[in-house]
């Protein structure tokens, strides 16, 4: 019987000791079902704190107003502003999506229409510089209009004049010539020497323009084209293309004249510099010489600035072009590699 009594009572006190947990915990853990915040508009004054720009109401935090207003303009801002995407209400959590506008190119219309002085160039009258200045001087007419204005366009079918004289674009022609002695390097010549275009007169009709000048002793590559922007280009000084000479003197150069070359020299338009310079087969009066500059008889200058004369000098190579297998005072067409070599400019 005693122990029957003691087996009850100890039931007895269990239950109690679990009920008053389970009261506990009730009080402790809010109901999961309920709502995340409660109404605290009866909440005193004593009960709130701030804490790091937060209020703490009894357990829970709500936003500070500041917060709620700044969000409300926001969110208002993105439903006015016109954007390429759906806009959202605001949230802590989810990151605000960047909204760019890609304003869509307009697409270029080729009306065929190519600018005067390309025209120009395109016909073998001259280079595009040279065409701006003669538009500007009031020599050409389209339609018989006078065009003074430099970025005028014209198409295939007007009416171009150059000097009252009617021309058409030509077929780009490229010449390589193996310029002779006593040979000039002009389209005209007043005492009617021999030129370079009596020499390729029967390469083609159309008119065609030696690309630089070689004095009329100088012998070598010269190239003869229509195409005056190509020509424009390998001759400005701005481009400075690679030129080799092969220069004979009247005596041999002295090893102190060659370093001094080198060097590079002083010359009454200023200072002159080689690239390369060696002698030719243990020969001190014959020479190889590799040069960028464009000036006016530059090879010839340089050597004269020492004492010596030029007794022969031949252009061995320029802008990628050399005279192999071409006999002095013969021509040759250009090859489609070397014209395209050219025209990328894929050389020294």
């Amino acid at each position: 019987m005693r122990t029957q009594k003691k087996r009850s009572t100890t039931s007895n006190s269990t239950k109690k000791y679990t009920d008053r947990k389970a009261d506990r915990n009730a009080e402790r853990k809010p109901d999961r079902f309920a709502p995340k915040f409660k109404n605290y508009s009866n909440a005193s004054v004593d009960e709130t704190t701030d804490s790091y720009s937060k209020k703490r109401v009894g357990k829970s935090l709500v936003k500070p107003k500041e917060d709620t207003k700044r969000s409300s303009k926001r969110f208002s801002s993105q439903r006015t502003s016109s954007t390429s995407c759906e806009s959202r209400p605001y949230s802590d959590k989810a990151p605000q999506r960047k909204c760019v506008l890609i304003k869509k190119q307009p697409t270029k219309i080729d009306d065929g229409k190519i600018r005067l002085n390309r025209y120009l160039a395109n016909s073998g009258v001259c280079s595009r510089r040279e065409a701006d200045e003669y538009i500007s001087a009031g020599v050409v007419r389209v339609n018989d209009v006078i065009i003074t204005e430099l970025g005028y366009k014209v198409s295939y079918e007007d009416k171009v004049y150059f000097h009252n004289d009617l021309i058409r674009p030509e077929k780009k022609t490229y010449i390589l010539l193996n310029k002779p002695k006593n040979c000039v390097t002009t389209s005209d010549d007043p005492q009617e020497r021999l030129t370079v275009l009596d020499l390729v007169k029967s390469a083609t009709n159309d008119r065609v323009y030696p690309v630089g000048r070689l004095d009329r002793n100088t012998t070598g590559v010269l190239l003869l084209t229509n195409d005056g922007d190509l020509a424009s280009k390998l001759t400005h000084p701005k481009y400075n293309k690679k030129k080799i000479y092969h220069v004979g003197l009247d005596k041999a150069l002295t090893r102190e004249h060659f370093d001094k070359i080198k060097a590079g020299l002083v010359l009454e338009d200023g200072l002159i510099e080689v690239d390369e310079l060696h002698y030719l087969e243990d020969m001190n009066d014959e020479l190889g010489v590799e040069i960028h500059s464009g000036r006016n008889r530059i090879v010839r200058r340089i050597f004269e600035s020492l004492g010596y004369k030029v007794v022969k000098l031949d252009r061995v190579y320029f802008c990628g072009l050399t005279k192999k297998k071409l006999a002095r005072g013969k021509w040759r067409f250009l090859s489609q590699m070397e014209i395209n070599m050219l025209k990328m400019g894929s050389f020294e």
